[in-house]
Protein backbone atom coordinates (compact mmCIF):
# COMPACT_ATOMS: atom_id res chain seq x y z
CA UNK A 1 0.00 0.00 0.00
CA UNK A 2 2.61 2.50 0.68
CA UNK A 3 5.09 1.11 -1.99
CA UNK A 4 1.56 2.14 -4.36
CA UNK A 5 1.23 5.65 -2.67
CA UNK A 6 4.80 6.13 -3.19
CA UNK A 7 4.90 5.20 -7.22
CA UNK A 8 1.56 7.57 -7.53
CA UNK A 9 3.25 10.44 -6.00
CA UNK A 10 6.44 10.11 -8.02
CA UNK A 11 4.38 9.92 -11.19
CA UNK A 12 1.87 12.98 -10.45
CA UNK A 13 5.60 14.37 -10.07
CA UNK A 14 6.86 13.29 -13.15
CA UNK A 15 3.62 14.42 -14.75
CA UNK A 16 3.98 17.93 -13.13
CA UNK A 17 7.56 18.24 -14.58
CA UNK A 18 6.60 17.19 -18.26
CA UNK A 19 3.81 19.15 -18.10
CA UNK A 20 5.25 22.55 -16.52
CA UNK A 21 8.77 22.36 -17.94
CA UNK A 22 8.46 20.69 -21.57
CA UNK A 23 5.45 20.96 -22.71
CA UNK A 24 4.76 24.43 -21.40
CA UNK A 25 7.36 25.55 -23.82
CA UNK A 26 6.09 24.63 -26.85
CA UNK A 27 5.95 27.60 -28.32
CA UNK A 28 2.88 27.12 -31.21
CA UNK A 29 0.55 25.20 -28.55
CA UNK A 30 -1.52 27.78 -27.22
CA UNK A 31 -2.47 25.99 -24.45
CA UNK A 32 -1.09 23.06 -22.49
CA UNK A 33 -2.82 19.47 -21.82
CA UNK A 34 -3.66 18.52 -18.43
CA UNK A 35 -1.31 15.64 -18.16
CA UNK A 36 -1.95 15.32 -13.91
CA UNK A 37 -5.70 15.17 -14.54
CA UNK A 38 -5.73 13.06 -17.29
CA UNK A 39 -3.66 11.01 -14.15
CA UNK A 40 -6.08 11.66 -11.49
CA UNK A 41 -8.92 10.32 -13.79
CA UNK A 42 -6.82 6.70 -14.37
CA UNK A 43 -6.01 6.67 -10.67
CA UNK A 44 -9.77 6.92 -9.60
CA UNK A 45 -11.38 5.37 -12.13
CA UNK A 46 -9.45 2.38 -11.61
CA UNK A 47 -9.22 2.68 -7.42
CA UNK A 48 -12.40 4.30 -6.13
CA UNK A 49 -13.25 7.72 -5.01
CA UNK A 50 -11.34 7.94 -2.04
CA UNK A 51 -7.58 7.31 -3.92
CA UNK A 52 -9.50 9.83 -6.61
CA UNK A 53 -9.54 12.59 -3.95
CA UNK A 54 -6.38 11.65 -2.46
CA UNK A 55 -4.89 12.08 -5.81
CA UNK A 56 -6.58 14.95 -6.85
CA UNK A 57 -5.56 16.86 -3.80
CA UNK A 58 -2.02 16.14 -3.86
CA UNK A 59 -1.71 16.69 -7.40
CA UNK A 60 -3.15 20.07 -7.37
CA UNK A 61 -0.86 20.89 -4.02
CA UNK A 62 1.67 20.30 -6.51
CA UNK A 63 0.08 22.40 -9.38
CA UNK A 64 -0.60 25.18 -6.74
CA UNK A 65 2.82 25.72 -5.38
CA UNK A 66 4.07 25.76 -9.15
CA UNK A 67 1.54 28.19 -10.27
CA UNK A 68 0.42 31.89 -9.59
CA UNK A 69 -2.73 30.43 -8.85
CA UNK A 70 -4.25 31.03 -5.21
CA UNK A 71 -2.82 27.99 -2.64
CA UNK A 72 -5.58 25.40 -2.52
CA UNK A 73 -7.23 26.16 -5.38
CA UNK A 74 -6.54 22.88 -8.10
CA UNK A 75 -6.33 21.21 -4.99
CA UNK A 76 -10.22 22.03 -4.39
CA UNK A 77 -10.60 21.81 -8.40
CA UNK A 78 -8.72 18.18 -8.57
CA UNK A 79 -10.33 16.53 -5.30
CA UNK A 80 -13.84 17.15 -6.65
CA UNK A 81 -13.10 15.92 -9.98
CA UNK A 82 -11.39 12.46 -8.74
CA UNK A 83 -14.11 12.18 -6.31
CA UNK A 84 -16.51 12.11 -8.95
CA UNK A 85 -14.73 10.07 -11.41
CA UNK A 86 -13.88 7.49 -8.88
CA UNK A 87 -17.97 7.36 -8.32
CA UNK A 88 -17.65 5.39 -11.83
CA UNK A 89 -15.77 3.02 -10.45
CA UNK A 90 -18.16 -0.16 -11.72
CA UNK A 91 -19.97 1.56 -14.10
CA UNK A 92 -17.74 2.30 -16.66
CA UNK A 93 -15.88 0.00 -18.82
CA UNK A 94 -12.79 2.19 -20.18
CA UNK A 95 -11.00 -0.85 -22.70
CA UNK A 96 -11.06 1.24 -26.00
CA UNK A 97 -10.79 4.56 -27.02
CA UNK A 98 -14.20 6.31 -26.93
CA UNK A 99 -15.01 6.39 -22.85
CA UNK A 100 -11.31 7.38 -21.66
CA UNK A 101 -11.35 10.40 -24.88
CA UNK A 102 -15.11 11.40 -22.99
CA UNK A 103 -13.93 11.28 -19.80
CA UNK A 104 -10.83 13.58 -20.50
CA UNK A 105 -13.76 15.51 -22.52
CA UNK A 106 -15.71 15.53 -19.81
CA UNK A 107 -13.46 16.46 -16.64
CA UNK A 108 -11.90 19.48 -18.78
CA UNK A 109 -14.98 21.00 -19.10
CA UNK A 110 -15.98 20.26 -15.12
CA UNK A 111 -12.67 22.34 -14.15
CA UNK A 112 -13.61 24.92 -16.58
CA UNK A 113 -17.33 25.06 -14.86
CA UNK A 114 -16.03 24.49 -11.33
CA UNK A 115 -13.31 27.81 -11.97
CA UNK A 116 -16.23 30.07 -13.27
CA UNK A 117 -18.27 29.00 -10.36
CA UNK A 118 -15.93 29.10 -7.92
CA UNK A 119 -14.56 32.71 -9.38
CA UNK A 120 -18.11 34.29 -8.22
CA UNK A 121 -16.85 34.07 -4.34
CA UNK A 122 -13.49 34.99 -5.43
CA UNK A 123 -13.91 37.30 -8.33
CA UNK A 124 -10.43 39.14 -8.07
CA UNK A 125 -8.32 36.51 -7.37
CA UNK A 126 -8.89 33.29 -9.94
CA UNK A 127 -8.26 33.92 -13.69
CA UNK A 128 -11.21 31.73 -15.60
CA UNK A 129 -11.49 30.28 -18.92
CA UNK A 130 -13.14 31.86 -21.85
CA UNK A 131 -15.38 28.98 -23.01
CA UNK A 132 -15.02 30.01 -26.45
CA UNK A 133 -11.84 30.75 -26.74
CA UNK A 134 -9.03 29.11 -29.17
CA UNK A 135 -6.65 28.51 -25.88
CA UNK A 136 -9.86 26.46 -24.10
CA UNK A 137 -10.66 24.58 -26.97
CA UNK A 138 -7.05 23.91 -27.73
CA UNK A 139 -7.19 22.26 -23.96
CA UNK A 140 -10.63 20.60 -24.32
CA UNK A 141 -9.13 18.84 -27.84
CA UNK A 142 -6.07 18.12 -26.51
CA UNK A 143 -7.15 16.21 -23.20
CA UNK A 144 -9.45 14.32 -25.09
CA UNK A 145 -7.14 13.44 -27.48
CA UNK A 146 -4.22 12.11 -25.17
CA UNK A 147 -6.59 10.43 -22.44
CA UNK A 148 -6.91 7.18 -24.01
CA UNK A 149 -3.10 7.40 -25.06
CA UNK A 150 -2.45 8.60 -21.77
CA UNK A 151 -4.81 5.65 -20.40
CA UNK A 152 -2.72 3.08 -22.34
CA UNK A 153 0.60 4.27 -21.43
CA UNK A 154 -0.58 4.02 -17.57
CA UNK A 155 -2.06 0.59 -17.72
CA UNK A 156 1.45 -0.88 -18.37
CA UNK A 157 2.16 0.26 -14.89
CA UNK A 158 -0.98 -0.54 -13.03
CA UNK A 159 0.50 -3.39 -11.06
CA UNK A 160 1.91 -0.20 -9.17
CA UNK A 161 -0.97 2.27 -9.77
CA UNK A 162 -4.58 -0.06 -9.07
CA UNK A 163 -4.77 -1.76 -5.70
CA UNK A 164 -6.79 -5.17 -5.56
CA UNK A 165 -10.40 -5.32 -5.82
CA UNK A 166 -10.97 -6.30 -1.94
CA UNK A 167 -9.02 -3.60 -0.80
CA UNK A 168 -10.77 -0.80 -2.64
CA UNK A 169 -12.49 1.75 -0.69
CA UNK A 170 -15.66 3.30 -1.71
Amino acid sequence: MIRRNIFIFVLLIICVIIETALLSNIIFLPAVPDLLLITVLFISIHNGSLSGETSGFFSGLILDFLSAAPLGLNCLLRTVIGFCTGLFRNILNIEGILIPAVMGFSATLLKAVLLVLISFFYPAGIITYDLFSVAFITELILNTILTPVLFSLLDLFSSFLIISPEKVYK
